[in-house]
């Protein structure tokens, strides 16, 4: 019976030592199988991007010199980027053939002139009728403006500027054939101390760019509007700001865009007619909710985050209003001071419980460094 007793209770202690082991067990397993994830509080920071435009330059004065009569230049007075001033001599034409009609046409005007002489004293003597002195002066009037027309064609012939500035290209040379119908100009002279850089944007960035714009008329608003940066061909940015100064507000009905016009001073001459680049818009988000991408998943068309309360990681969806760098401008749906998984949001499900590992922001989004002010 004793005996009995005994193996009794060794059985049951076999028991209670493998249940333990079994529980043990079970809670090591589960512990294993938390994940341990990074988790940052969402902050709220003022961050600047940029929004690019292809942009054409233009000298602000911008003055084509065309022939006004037809001929062919005997003289280039000037050559490409020479300053020049108003009124100086920059052409000339061949005048040959200008030269005899005007020789024919002053010949006309001093036998006009003799007529009338002659019939004067006529007139007053009543040897002959008023009307026919009349009809010499009128004669005489004709011959003067048909000389005068070509002494003006004789001084086209010499083509000036129109404008101080500087000379641009000259695609003909001495012995071209010119005439006022000619689609190239001979030259275009241009004043770039100034230039003008022209640039569009299509209607959705328009409306976006000019509701955000601050002031309540269209000239408030332009005068509010933030100094722009130029992109040279080259990748370099140009070291003038530039200053918004017009707004075409019709929508262009072949390209659907909206022109702009921007000034930029040019003391170095870098800048001249012809040159491309880009405009580079600023915009300004002051004190926003931001959330890296890196923290996000999309599902269906929406994004979410996973908020995490008592280490419980909650799937929750939210708006998007901007996107700069490698952030997400929120709209609505996060608010500062939320906690979130910051990695690893694609080995979560909706209510997984982690072991939350409170890191930086600034550790997950270090690429902003350029962008917030």
């Amino acid at each position: 019976m004793k005996n009995y007793l005994q193996n009794i209770t060794l059985i049951a202690g076999l028991l209670l030592i493998v249940s333990c082991g079994k529980n043990n067990g079970k809670s090591a397993q589960a512990a294993h199988q938390t994940p341990s994830l990074p988790v940052i509080i969402v902050p709220t920071k003022t961050l600047t991007t940029y929004t690019k435009y292809p942009a054409r330059i233009e000298g602000v004065v911008n003055s084509e010199v065309r022939a006004k009569v037809q001929g062919y230049i005997t003289d280039v007075l000037v050559d490409e980027g020479e300053k020049v001033k108003k009124g100086q001599l920059l052409f000339k034409l061949e005048t040959n053939a200008l030269n005899q009609e005007a020789n024919a046409a002053k010949a006309n005007v001093n036998a006009a002139q003799v007529e009338v002489d002659k019939l004067k004293p006529l007139v007053e003597k009543n040897i002959i009728s008023s009307v026919q002195l009349e009809t010499a002066k009128a004669k005489l009037e004709q011959a003067k403006a048909g000389y005068s027309s070509i002494a003006a064609n004789i001084g086209y012939a010499t083509i000036k500027s129109s404008v101080d500035g500087y000379v641009g290209s000259i695609p003909f040379r001495e012995g071209t054939l010119v005439s006022p119908g000619d689609p190239t100009p001979l030259t275009t002279v241009s004043d770039i101390d100034e230039v003008y850089a022209f640039f569009g944007m299509n209607e959705k960035n328009y409306l976006d760019f000019f509701q955000n714009a601050e002031g309540e008329t269209m000239e408030k608003k332009i005068k509010n509007m933030p100094p722009v940066s130029l992109i040279l061909a080259n990748g370099t940015t140009y070291d003038q700001k530039g200053k918004i100064e017009t707004i075409n507000s019709q929508i262009n009905s072949e390209t659907g865009s909206v022109s702009f016009r921007a000034v930029f001073d040019n003391p170095s001459r870098l800048l001249t007619n012809g040159n491309s680049g880009q405009i580079q818009v600023p915009k300004t988000y002051t004190d926003v909710v931001v959330v890296p991408q890196e923290s996000t998943y999309e599902q269906q068309g929406n994004t979410y985050v996973f908020k995490v309360n008592n280490n419980i990681a909650v799937s929750n969806a939210f708006s998007v209003k901007a996107t700069v760098d490698n952030l997400y401008v929120v709209e609505s749906g996060v608010k500062k001071g939320d906690t979130i998984v910051a990695q690893g949001v694609s080995t979560l499900h909706d209510g997984t419980t982690i072991k939350a590992k409170l890191v930086s922001f600034d550790s997950i989004a270090k690429p902003l460094e350029k962008v917030f002010k």
